[in-house]
Formats: structure tokens, sequence, C-alpha cells
């Protein structure tokens, strides 16, 4: 029996998601129109156009779980709709992350001016590179998501009842840890760049306002705060998958608000740093954020 904390958790959660899909069509919409009539798409719309039709769906897929784990829940633990929920789901959550690292380390190509030759390499070739590196992530977390339709179906003939509000997003630990210590590690070594490159420039300054220095500044902070959404959003998938909270408890309830919120959040950030998603009828002169050029 659902308490009446666990459905108000679950509505908050509903609330968030909700509020990160308009999120993701704006910035989807935004992405998609600056590229219309274009023979070549910026690589940075590109990048945004994956990201936010992955979590487009991906808030809309973990909305509707959300909605008939209240109104019938249990139609998601049936064989094909648990096999098939825990499967997209995988997909769709590796999608975001992939395509959330390829931004960040986007911006730090763009607005960073390192002299190392592979960086020169990188920056000069990102243009071409970029269709290449989101399809080379949709097909990982495809491949990635077929394991867990055996697994599921494996174990799933052991359920004769949900020991928890999200059995629906099951992953295993070995490719939850290797992803995550890929991307925080990745990040760290991107801020840390960007860092040390910006007091550098800023020793360099000669007092007047730099643009250049401020496009740091900004990426900086772009590339924190996913770093600091996406280790929340793993602390709270790591709560829940360890099963350390006991099934619609206050703590369960808890994480699944803030996990929601981690994808949201993001999503926020990338409109607020960028004023073509914060001002839509206008689509003239749209420009990268951060100060970066289009390529």
């Amino acid at each position: 029996m659902m308490t009446s904390f666990a459905l108000l958790c679950l509505s908050i959660a509903i609330i968030e998601c909700m509020a990160g899909i308009l999120g993701n069509g704006i910035i989807l919409a935004a992405s998609s129109l600056s590229c219309i009539g274009s023979k070549t798409w910026p690589p940075y719309d590109m990048i945004m156009i994956s990201l936010s039709s992955s979590k487009f769906i991906l808030q809309s897929w973990i909305t509707l779980n959300f909605l008939m784990s209240i109104f019938y829940k249990p139609f998601i633990y049936t064989e094909n709709v648990h096999i098939a929920s825990q499967t997209i789901f995988t997909f769709l959550n590796y999608s975001s992350l992939w395509f959330g690292a390829w931004l960040s380390v986007f911006y730090c190509i763009k607005v960073a001016s390192f002299t190392q030759s592979f960086f020169i390499w990188l920056k000069l070739r990102i243009a071409r590179l970029v269709p290449w590196m989101l399809l080379t992530s949709w097909l990982c977390s495809f491949t990635a998501a077929i394991p867990f339709t055996w697994h599921v179906y494996s174990v799933h003939e052991n359920i004769t009842a949900p020991s928890s509000m999200t059995d629906f997003i099951d992953l295993s630990l070995e490719y939850k840890y290797t992803f995550a210590f890929n991307i925080v590690v990745s990040n760290v070594l991107l801020i840390q760049s960007l860092w040390i490159h910006t007091r550098q420039m800023q020793n360099n300054a000669s007092g007047f306002r730099d643009p250049s220095l401020e496009a740091h500044m900004k990426t900086i902070k772009s590339v924190c705060s996913f770093l600091i959404f996406y280790i929340t959003y793993f602390i709270c998938l790591l709560l829940l998958y360890s099963r350390v909270f006991s099934h619609l408890s206050d703590e369960e309830c808890m994480c699944i608000v803030i996990l929601a919120a981690c994808p949201t959040g993001h999503t926020m950030v990338l409109i607020w740093s960028n004023p073509k998603f914060r001002e839509l009828p206008n689509f003239k002169g749209m420009h990268i954020p951060y100060g970066a050029k289009r390529t």
C-alpha cells in the first residue's frame, strides 16, 4: 500500500520530469529550427538535438512509469512490459549521459586554446567528428542495453512482487560503475584543464573586460554543473539499487525526487546559459554560448 508521503514524492517527481520535458522541448525546437534550411548542421546544434531528444524521451518514459506505478502498478510488472521498460530506460539513460559528456568536451575544444598538437588537430576537425561521435554513442548505448533484455528475462520469472519502486530501471553494477568512472574522470580533467588555462589568461589580462576570459568561466560553470548533477544522480541510483532503504520508505521516496530533479536541473542550466533557448521566438542571430564560434 502506497503511503501519502510516497504518493506526494511520486507526484513531485512527475512534475519535475514534466518540467524537464518542457525544457528539453524548447532546446530541441530551437536547435532544430537553427538547422532548417542549412546544408551543414552546426556541431553544437547536432549535440543539442541528440541530447535534448534523448532526455525528452527518457523523461517522458519515466513519467509514464511513475503514472503507471500510481494508477495501475501491476501492469508495469508484467513480463513483456517489465523487460521493455528496463531495456528502453537503459538505452535512453546511457545515451543522455554520453551526449552530456560530449557537450562538455565540445565546450572545452571550442573555448580553450591549448597549443598541444592533438588539441589543435581535434579543434580543426571537430565539425566532422561530431556526427561520428554521436553515432558511436547511440550504438554503444544500444549495445549496453541488449544484455539487460536477457538479464531481466532470466530473473523476472522469480519476481512475485515488486521489491522497489525502481525495479523498472534496474542496471548491472558493472556497467554503472564503469560508465560513472569514465564520466567523472573525463569531466574532472576538462575542468582542471580549463581552470589552468583560465588562470593563465587572468595573469595576462590587461585590466579590461575580456570576453574570452568570461567565456572560459562560464564554460567551467557549465561543466561543473553537469558533473554535480551527474554525481548526485549516480549516488541516488546507487542507493536505490543497493536496496539500503525499505520499499516505499521516506528515504527511497526522497531519492526518487532527487533522481528526477537532476536531468531537469541540467536542462535548466543549459537554457539559462544560452540566450537562444530563453528567447525561442527570436531565431535570428543565434550563437553558441560562452563565446564559442560555430564551425
